[in-house]
């Protein structure tokens, strides 16, 4: 694939230019590692690694054209430089022309929000799946296409990788893709260039703040996602969220909202809630769904409008998604010997209260409620207390552990984590750094009967430490501890 320099530049706004913008490139890199013979050098700003300090490094691999935020001092002959306002940006334009606007092709739907994202896509995947449709899905746990699954690393990738998912997505016959919008990729323009269909807005709480600086950034972040949608494109945003509204207030989209409490295009209301489901009233049919608790109500209904704004049939598409279990690692239950064990993501202030809230509910007396909890290293260091004194209120017996820790210290984390609980309540809490240790005290302690909330990594399969990701599964290793301990 070989595209001319100018064509790859439309729409991207330029400061100055020296060379033959005329050229053909057969490659688009920011990664001076994976520069080839006729590639352009994107340079990127960074927090860590500045780009601008590899363009020579990329000119000596074999970059024929350099685009920068800041010109280098000697320019090579030969070689054509375009400086740029943003580079970020810039890439992401670059990246959509690059491949033929693959995003043009199909519908591309954004999910953002703090909590939800995974649940809501994975959902939209499974549905239009079973609708009889080809679809791509762009996940923190996996990107899909159709059925094949290709490992994720990043809540969203970057603008090249996107961009090469959406082509093959295409060649496989995809018609819709269902994707992840972080706020970190909003703000690092990897969805710059991108055309969607629609976007939806979950809801919005503490995370992130060691990344935005405050919590009016992490607001304005997820905001520019629809800031940038077109007039065709439609915003579907949680009515019941204060700060829904917000999201479309300078959105040219078409606005619609969906909610529980508040009146909303998409409503409904909850009849039932236990361990086995959810049902739910959706303005005159009730509907039973596999699915757990308020915040997965919120969830459904966040599927439905999209369904129903992509001109999908409603009885349907109720009908499909009362069949729909969710994603891996949320709410997701081991039972065994009479005891039920929950494993979920949440990593997050809201996200802990949402789930323990959401098992005091279905709670029906004696039972006992150990959370075993940590919180992530080189992440947002004020929530620590805050997920720790969530946990003490709503649970009986509380373990603090290890989560990833990456850099930091694990008991460092932990004692942050307990700065936040009242004397009172450090009488049900035990720390235990080592997770798998953890893992088993909670099943030794507990009962038939008894709940275990095991919160934070929920899907992933690794324990992060230094720099290393240890195989490390929740699931499967609470299965061990309780078949190990407790025979049926």
């Amino acid at each position: 694939m070989s595209q001319k320099l100018k064509d790859i530049l439309y729409k991207v706004s330029l400061v100055s230019t020296k060379g033959d913008m005329e050229m053909d490139i057969n490659q688009l890199v920011f990664d001076s590692r994976k520069v080839t013979e006729g590639s352009v050098f994107v340079a990127l700003p960074g927090t860590q690694v500045n780009g601008h300090d590899f363009i020579e490094k990329a000119l000596d691999m074999g970059a024929v054209a350099v685009v920068c935020e800041s010109m280098p001092e000697n320019l090579r002959e030969g070689i054509t430089y375009v400086q740029v306002l943003n580079s970020p940006k810039s890439l992401g334009l670059m990246a959509a022309n690059f491949y033929g606007n693959p995003s043009r092709k199909l519908n591309l739907v954004a999910v953002t929000g703090t909590n939800g994202k995974t649940t809501t896509v994975t959902l939209l995947h499974q549905l239009f799946s079973e609708l009889g449709y080809t679809c791509g899905l762009i996940s923190t746990v996996e990107n899909k296409i159709d059925n094949k699954t290709i490992p994720a690393s990043h809540t969203t990738p970057d603008a090249i990788a996107i961009n090469e998912l959406l082509i093959q997505m295409l060649k496989e016959g995809c018609t819709h893709c269902f994707m992840e919008a972080s706020s970190h990729a909003i703000v690092q323009e990897r969805t710059a260039g991108l055309q969607f269909t629609g976007a939806l807005f979950s809801n919005i709480s503490h995370d992130h703040l060691d990344y935005h600086g405050s919590f009016d950034a992490y607001i304005e972040a997820k905001k520019k996602l629809f800031d940038e949608l077109p007039r065709e494109a439609f915003a579907l945003v949680n009515a019941d969220d204060k700060r829904g509204l917000i999201m479309v207030q300078n959105s040219k989209a078409r606005k619609f909202t969906f909610g529980l409490k508040y009146p909303a295009d998409f409503k409904a209301k909850i009849l039932g809630n236990s361990l086995h489901g959810l049902e739910l009233d959706l303005e005159g049919k009730q509907v039973w769904f596999r699915l757990i608790g308020e915040f997965n109500a919120y969830n459904l209904l966040g599927v439905l409008g999209i369904a129903m704004l992509l001109g999908e049939e409603e009885e349907e598409v109720l009908r499909q998604l009362s069949k729909l279990k969710g994603a891996v690692g949320r709410f997701d239950q081991v039972v065994h010997a009479g005891i039920t064990a929950i494993i979920d993501y949440a990593h997050t202030p809201d996200a802990l209260e949402n789930v323990l809230k959401t098992i005091q509910k279905l709670r029906t007396g004696g039972e006992t409620l150990i959370t075993l909890i940590g919180c992530g290293g080189n992440r947002d260091k004020t929530k620590r207390p805050v997920m720790a004194k969530i946990a003490c209120q709503l649970s009986d017996k509380v373990l603090f552990t290890s989560d990833n820790p990456r850099d930091e210290d694990p008991m460092t984390i932990i004692q942050e984590m307990e700065s936040g609980i009242s004397p009172i309540d450090q009488k049900k809490t035990l720390t235990i750094a080592d997770r798998r240790a953890a893992i088993k005290t909670a099943c030794s302690m507990a009962e038939k009967g008894d709940i275990i909330l095991i919160a934070g990594k929920g899907h992933e399969t690794y324990q992060e430490i230094k720099g290393v990701k240890h195989p490390f599964d929740d699931k499967e290793i609470v299965k061990e501890f309780l078949n190990l301990l407790h025979q049926e």
